[in-house]
């Protein structure tokens, strides 16, 4: 019992050490329609990512080929919001299925290395691309 104690005692400070925060999927903002926001997140690993349905129609899912070694892959309902804690490291590529032809995407790096150009898969449709490149350029 009291190995126990010691143990919870001993680990509760990583525990309170991970953050949740929140990403807004919404129809239209400053950056044009269909974003996350924010659509540039950096988060240590452990952290929890909470998906906002703040305007209606839209998901979070990973982007194939963008998920870091050892990360599993999400998919949310439509409208639903949903959380979901990054252990693996690197830059998760997250799209909203059906308005990711549209552009609606965004970048999540998880630990400390900067996402870059090298990170985007060839496959991405135009408008992904184009707004991913937007992020990176934002965050020169």
């Amino acid at each position: 019992m009291l190995f126990r104690s010691t143990l919870v005692i001993c680990l509760l400070p990583l525990w309170a050490m991970a953050e949740t925060h929140e990403v807004r999927m919404l129809n239209r903002n400053d950056t044009g329609p269909m974003p996350f926001e924010p659509d540039y997140l950096v988060i240590q690993p452990g952290d929890t990512v909470r998906f906002l349905a703040a305007d209606p129609g839209h998901n979070a899912a990973t982007i194939a080929g963008m998920i870091p070694e050892g990360g599993e892959k999400f998919v949310g309902r439509i409208n639903e919001e949903i959380e979901v804690t990054l252990e693996a490291e690197g830059i998760w590529g997250i799209k909203c299925s059906p308005h990711y032809t549209m552009g609606m995407a965004m970048l999540i790096q998880v630990g400390d290395t900067p996402a870059t150009k090298a990170d985007l898969p060839a496959d991405l449709p135009d408008a992904a691309r184009q707004r991913m490149l937007d992020i990176l350029e934002r965050q020169l």
